[in-house]
C-alpha cells in the first residue's frame, strides 16, 4: 500500500484532456498530466507531453522514477477520498459474484468516492449511481475523469429511493448498494432487474445486513446468501510463516441475491 507521507494524488496539468500517469520511485507515487510539473523532496520532475508507460524521468538532481500507466487497483489511492472506499478485494468479490462485464446496464447507490463505480465502468458496464451528498457527487465526477471512464458512469445526485419509479423497469442487469437503506431498494429489485439479474450489497454492520436478507427474501430473490470480507496478510522472516499479527482485515459484509 502507498505511504501517505510520500504519495501524491495532486494532479498538475496543462491539458485536462490528457491522460494522467503514475510517476513512481519505492514507495512514492505522484499522479501527473504529460506535460505537467512536479515538485519532490528528489527534486522536480518534468514529464514530457509525448511520456510513455515503462519510460524513466529523472529528477532535476538525477532522481529515476518509473513511469506506470494508471490501472485499476490504483483507483482506490489515487482518487480523491470523500469517505472510506471499498477496498479492492471487495470490489473484485463484487464484480467476480455479479459477473459485471462489458454490455452490462449496472444500477448503483451509495457513489461516495467511486471506486466501485469506475472499476465496474472500466470492466465494460455502464453505470449509473446515485449519492446524496453534491459535493460527493461532484468530487465522484472528477474521479471518474480521472479514472477515464466520465462517458461510462452517470453520477446522478440525489436519493436512489425517491427515484425509482422513474426508472424503466427490467433495465439493470446488476444492482450494486451501499447505503444503510439498502433494504428499502432491495424490495424493488425484482422490478429493477432483468430475470437472471443480480443484486450485491455491502453493509459495514450485521443488523442492515440481515434486514437486507430479510428483503431478498420477501420478494423472492434467489441464491440468497451473505459473506464476511476478511483477509489476512501473510508475515514471513527467520523466524518463520503466520499470519501477520496486525489487526484482522475485516471490511464489511456482503450480500449476494439473485432475480430468478
Amino acid at each position: 500500500m502507498t505511504d501517505d507521507s510520500t504519495s501524491e494524488t495532486e494532479v498538475e496539468t496543462e491539458g485536462e484532456d490528457c491522460v494522467p500517469v503514475l510517476l513512481v520511485k519505492g514507495d512514492r507515487e505522484y499522479l501527473i498530466q504529460p506535460g505537467g510539473e512536479q515538485g519532490t523532496d528528489l527534486g522536480v520532475l518534468e514529464v514530457p507531453e509525448d511520456v510513455q508507460p515503462g519510460d524513466t524521468i529523472e529528477t532535476h538532481l538525477g532522481e529515476a522514477f518509473q513511469v506506470r500507466r494508471l490501472r485499476g487497483p490504483d483507483l482506490f489511492h489515487q482518487f480523491e477520498r470523500t469517505g472510506a472506499p471499498m477496498v479492492p478485494r471487495d470490489v473484485g468479490l463484487v464484480i467476480g459474484e455479479t459477473g459485471v462485464s462489458r454490455g452490462d446496464r449496472v444500477l448503483d447507490t451509495g457513489t461516495g468516492t467511486g471506486v466501485l463505480a469506475a472499476s465496474m465502468a472500466r470492466a465494460g458496464a455502464e453505470v449509473v449511481t446515485y449519492e446524496r451528498d453534491p459535493e460527493f457527487a461532484d468530487v465522484a465526477r472528477e474521479n471518474m475523469k480521472l479514472g477515464g471512464v466520465d462517458d461510462s458512469v452517470d453520477i446522478r445526485t440525489g436519493d436512489l429511493t425517491e427515484e425509482i419509479d422513474a426508472l424503466e423497469p427490467s433495465s439493470f442487469d446488476v444492482l450494486t448498494l451501499d447505503t444503510g437503506d439498502a433494504a428499502a431498494v432491495v424490495e424493488h429489485a425484482p422490478d429493477l432487474l432483468v430475470d437472471g439479474g443480480f443484486v450485491a450489497v455491502y453493509s459495514p454492520f450485521i443488523e442492515s445486513t440481515r434486514e437486507v436478507v430479510a428483503a431478498a427474501r420477501e420478494v423472492d430473490l434467489s441464491n440468497v446468501r451473505t459473506r464476511e470480507t476478511i483477509q489476512r496478510e501473510m508475515q514471513f522472516d527467520d523466524r518463520g510463516s503466520r499470519p501477520s499479527t496486525a489487526p484482522v482485515g475485516h471490511t464489511g459484509y456482503l450480500t449476494i441475491a439473485r432475480n430468478v
